[in-house]
């Protein structure tokens, strides 16, 4: 006997709100899961939906963060207002003999470790170039430099239109920085307790390292305007020097071996040195990056870990009188501060 189902049951069954019936829905069949993926997270602007007999409109939130999401993760978003930096310098920018030698010539003694490098690591820098060399003047800016196992081109040959950042650490060569600390150092065993040097630098009244360090002026000033004429978008930081002595007493000889009597004298013409540099800076729409001021507590009077600057007889992996790794690091530091 087959039993037939009333008008209500077949409703009931075919609604499915009537007790004991089960619910059939259709089922939706998507070709692409990726597809379906993608509609769900992230629907298009004003989409309606209905639910329960409402309607939920979606304004595409999900939409414009996904966006913004996929914009931020897309090759070359993130590097497009990243710097174009080029680095140059003399010594106290290229850290000679600290770990590790890198670039050529061989004889500009540059370290992998010194402070452009630690600061192209620090801002992400679309491009890096380091033309930095020990023994660098400002005449090496223009004019190539004769070095062990090569020769270093013009350093300003590195910088283009496309350039956006530009150290620069010169100056102290022009001086005579080497000459003066070799001639001081010697002189300081014939007298430790006078001033044979600042005597030797000031022999017929005139104060021949104070004349030096106002020439150098000009110079720094011509460079400065030769970046930018090169570079005329480029960022231009010009970096001092960081202190070799403490910032009072008569030092520390023979631990450095400056006669009592030299030392002011020797930290004068240091200060002079960045007082000029500070000066051309501002003049020349350069920022000046003072590194001097946090190394005073550093300088090489101090002892192995607190010293930035290495003595005369090194103790780390330094060049003598020049910033070891800790004082590369601390000028980068500086340098980071003035990029903001």
């Amino acid at each position: 006997m087959r039993h037939e189902a009333t008008p209500r049951q077949s409703a009931a069954a075919h609604s499915g709100h009537g007790r004991g019936a089960v619910a059939r829905r259709p089922r939706l069949r998507l070709r692409s899961k990726s597809l379906l993926a993608r509609w769900a997270v992230f629907p298009a602007p004003g989409r309606v939906f209905p639910a329960h007999g409402r309607r939920l409109r979606v304004v595409g939130v999900a939409a414009v963060a996904g966006g913004a999401l996929l914009a931020a993760l897309l090759p070359g978003t993130a590097s497009a207002s990243a710097p174009s930096y080029v680095a140059l310098g003399d010594s106290y920018t290229s850290g000679p003999l600290i770990p590790y030698l890198t670039g050529t010539p061989a004889g500009c003694l540059r370290s992998s470790h010194d402070y452009p490098a630690l600061v192209a690591a620090a801002i992400g820098a679309s491009s890096f170039t380091d033309v930095s060399c020990s023994g660098a003047s400002t005449a090496n800016m223009t004019g190539s430099e004769s070095v062990a196992f090569g020769t270093n081109p013009p350093q300003l040959n590195a910088v283009k239109a496309s350039t956006t950042l530009v150290t620069l650490g010169i100056g102290g060569n022009d001086i005579g920085f080497s000459d003066i600390a070799l001639l001081c150092s010697s002189l300081s065993f014939i007298d430790p307790f006078g001033a044979p040097c600042k005597r030797h630098y000031s022999a017929g009244g005139i104060d021949r390292l104070a004349e030096a360090v106002a020439q150098t002026g000009p110079k720094v000033a011509a460079v400065l305007e030769d970046i930018h004429s090169r570079a005329p978008a480029a960022r231009v930081l010009l970096v001092g020097y960081p202190a070799l002595l403490p910032a009072t007493g008569d030092g520390c000889w023979p631990l450095a071996p400056f006669a009592y009597g030299d030392v002011p004298y020797l930290r004068g013409v240091e200060l002079k040195l960045n007082q000029m540099l500070a000066s051309e800076a501002a003049a020349h729409g350069a920022t000046y990056v003072d590194t001097y001021t946090d190394s005073t507590g550093h300088n090489l009077c101090n002892g192995p870990g607190t010293k930035w600057i290495e003595g005369i007889v090194p103790t780390s992996l330094a060049a003598p009188v020049h910033p070891n790794a800790p004082g590369e690091k601390a000028m980068a530091r500086q340098v980071l501060a003035a990029l903001g």
